[in-house]
């Protein structure tokens, strides 16, 4: 009885130690969490991790293995890494530019060559700034990342048009698949003219953002305070040195009926 009792004991020991290894841990994450701590993207960029919350954001939005994804406006693709480990190989990631945004240089060049050398599931493409376009229904999952207040902004530097953002999100909701998510992250702002505030501050009224996607036909299914900084002063530029990265930021995510 003795022998049997040690034997049961030092079973269980094992198995502890089996479930407490990092290989079980990492199978027992979420894929999520596993492609957000998995190593192999940019030192820069997983800098960026505390600030942004990324595990949290696209928990929050309902982001799955297996999904066809698109990171709209997606810069040094932070998030279009991220999103192509979550899908992995049976899912594909898009991640659209705008062609004024495209990189010129060699060193964003080299950046956009190594991210889709790593993963391969991603394709990026490029669309006049006011001419955005997808295919109907082809869509799972969206990410607008800090970029939707953009559709209100026009610059003769970057020559970035005069853009009409209704006509965006009736593309976005034709090229989303009935079901179909998006997440919208951006810089929070007061109420008010929202072509002035974007020019003048890069942020914009979350009621704005709701009233547009539902005005397409969007539901507002949820929305996260994962990104709150109550302490932002949202008079200031995203861009002013003392809140660069730590602006008051809200997470919206809308879908698309299933039926209608």
């Amino acid at each position: 009885m003795r022998s049997t009792a040690l034997l049961f004991t030092a079973a269980l020991t094992l198995s502890s130690l089996a479930l407490s290894s990092p290989l079980a841990a990492k199978e027992a994450a979420s894929p999520i969490a596993v492609a957000v701590t998995a190593p192999g993207r940019p030192a820069e960029q997983v800098t960026l991790d505390e600030g942004r919350k990324p595990a949290d954001v696209l928990a929050f939005g309902g982001l799955k293995p297996g999904m066809k994804a698109a990171d709209v406006m997606a810069g040094a693709g932070y998030y279009t890494e991220i999103m192509a480990r979550v899908v992995g190989p049976k899912g594909h990631v898009t991640a659209y530019e705008p062609t004024q945004f495209l990189p010129t240089d060699d060193k964003g060049k080299a950046i956009w060559t190594s991210l889709v050398a790593r993963n391969p599931n991603v394709t990026q493409t490029a669309y006049p700034f006011d001419q955005f376009r997808a295919a109907p229904n082809s869509l799972d999952f969206t990410m607008l990342h800090l970029s939707y207040h953009d559709l209100y902004w026009e610059s003769a530097q970057y020559k970035v048009p005069r853009t009409d953002p209704d006509a965006f999100v009736a593309t976005l909701f034709k090229a989303t698949k009935p079901g179909g998510i998006v997440a919208v992250i951006d810089h929070a702002a007061l109420p008010g003219d929202t072509r002035a505030t974007v020019e003048k501050l890069h942020r914009i009224d979350p009621a704005v953002v709701k009233a547009d996607f539902v005005k397409a036909g969007f539901v507002l299914e949820a929305e996260s305070d994962v990104l709150k900084v109550t302490a932002d002063d949202h008079s200031k530029m995203v861009f002013d040195p003392s809140i660069r990265g730590k602006t008051d930021r809200f997470a919206l995510r809308f879908r698309k009926p299933k039926k209608g």
